[in-house]
């Protein structure tokens, strides 16, 4: 199934604001565009660096450009699609932050 990517224009934003991290994100979502997942192996067969964020949870957290930035995101497998729900972009030091008060299960900033 096809990934469907909810809040792209959050990327773009964060984009905007952090130029050094476009190049990464484009590959990102050009890898995004072409993938076709029927289950959460497939994401990591996409994402080989990817990680589910708890037991049996629908978060999951991308490492992106060589683990300079971090995303974390919410999916769902539906009938048609899988939808991608961004919750937080950030630096790997900010996402270490995020770790160290274990809010990394529940942030939802967008």
């Amino acid at each position: 199934m096809k990934v469907h990517l909810i809040k792209r224009n959050t990327i773009l934003k964060y984009i905007k604001s952090n130029q050094n991290s476009k190049v990464y994100f484009d590959i990102w979502m050009n890898q995004l565009k072409s993938a076709n997942w029927s289950n959460t192996n497939d994401i990591f067969n996409t994402f080989k660096s990817a990680d589910i964020l708890g037991k049996s949870s629908n978060r999951i957290v991308f490492n992106i450009g060589g683990n300079h930035y971090r995303l974390i995101c919410n999916f769902y497998f539906g009938k048609e699609n899988i939808h991608l729900f961004i919750n937080w972009i950030g630096t790997h030091s900010e996402y270490t932050k995020l770790c160290d008060k274990n809010l990394q299960y529940k942030v939802n900033k967008y």
